[in-house]
């Protein structure tokens, strides 16, 4: 009795095999896509990337750039480095390129040009926002320890990020900014404490600004001087 249930056990797997179920077809279909989608972002990584570095270097995504009919400053770069977690600014490793990519879908140029008004879309959502601005600050890190920004290339990222969503306020903070002998850089809870300061304060009355709340003196120092400027 034994020999003849494990017989019929081992007929039973054997039908399996040759008859696969639904299941499993879908399963190995999706295996299959999965490949070549991969195939084609690794593809499309090595029509960028330095032969010599193996990475996507300034030079190829100024290619890239061209390619996706954007200019190398335009922010949505930025967003497609944030998408990408990319670490070092002007690069990207063949990790960065396949995890932003598969993330968007998008295994061709066209593609990728058709995403880049979602990911727009996706950055801003408030849940989301937050996080590429302090990554933007980050992104901008490009000496080893470094914590800080120069005045110059702050508001340079501020026009860049915030400019569309608080033109006024970015506005008038980078006049402050560059009129100002006291800070000679910006570091990044000065950086989130002006986004939060956008956010939350009437602009620009100030009404409900509170000098005694936890703010960055940068931003007290910033109201003083609008608060002069308007008599």
């Amino acid at each position: 009795m034994r020999r003849s249930s494990t017989k019929k056990a081992g007929q039973a797997a054997s039908a399996a095999r040759a008859n696969p179920s639904a299941a499993d077809l879908l399963r190995t279909a999706s295996s299959k896509a999965t490949s070549k989608e991969l195939e084609r972002i690794d593809s499309l990584f090595s029509a960028y990337a330095n032969g010599t570095s193996g990475l996507v270097d300034p030079e190829g995504i100024e290619s890239l750039c061209a390619d996706l009919e954007v200019d190398h400053t335009d922010v949505r770069i930025l967003m497609l480095a944030w998408k990408m977690k990319a670490e070092r600014q002007g690069y990207f490793t063949l990790d960065e390129w396949r995890r932003g990519l598969k993330s968007l879908k998008a295994d061709t140029i066209s593609k990728l040009k058709k995403a880049l008004p979602q990911l727009e879309k996706e950055v801003k959502r408030q849940s989301n926002f937050a996080d590429f601005y302090a990554y933007a600050f980050c992104y901008c890190l490009t000496e080893e320890k470094q914590k800080n920004i120069d005045i110059e290339n702050i508001c340079e990222l501020l026009d860049l990020v915030l400019g569309n969503q608080f033109r006024a306020q970015v506005d008038y903070f980078v006049e402050y900014l560059k009129a100002q002998n006291d800070y000679k850089v910006i570091n990044m809870d000065q950086w989130t404490g002006f986004l939060r300061f956008c956010n939350e304060i009437s602009f620009p009355d100030f009404s409900n600004y509170d000098p005694e709340l936890a703010w960055p003196l940068v931003l007290d120092n910033f109201v003083d001087w609008m608060q002069a400027k308007q008599g």
